[in-house]
């Protein structure tokens, strides 16, 4: 199942980006979407997820600047990044954990990344 990450881009400290993430191909069903993060010399981290009920999950760090959508009619998750600070520099990854029918079992995948700088 492919997913199409999108949004990326060079932004000043204080500014705003949104992200997108759209899954494509066989899916019957999407449980958790969420985004990740990785930065230079870190661990990859997780920032915000969300169920397909929409319950949503937030790291300590974005709490109150970030905020995770979906809309389950595209298969798509959004990330709008708000107050954004030098140390959000990283490159950003959705993941969704996908049913390709109701026999499968659900597995996790990931999109190929989108670049995220925040720097004046």
């Amino acid at each position: 199942v492919p997913l199409q990450a999108s949004g990326g881009g060079l932004v000043q400290p204080g500014g705003s980006l949104r992200l997108s993430c759209a899954a494509s191909g066989r899916i019957f069903s999407i449980n958790n979407m969420g985004w990740y993060r990785q930065a230079p010399g870190k661990q990859r981290e997780m920032v915000a997820t969300t169920t397909s009920g929409g319950r949503r999950n937030y790291a300590d760090s974005v709490q109150d600047r970030f905020t995770i959508s979906r809309d389950n009619a595209k298969n798509t998750v959004y990330l709008q990044m708000n107050s954004l600070k030098p140390e959000d520099t990283a490159v950003y990854y959705c993941k969704a954990d996908v049913k390709r029918s109701w026999s499968e079992p659900a597995f996790d995948y990931w999109g190929q990344g989108t670049l995220v700088t925040v720097s004046s």
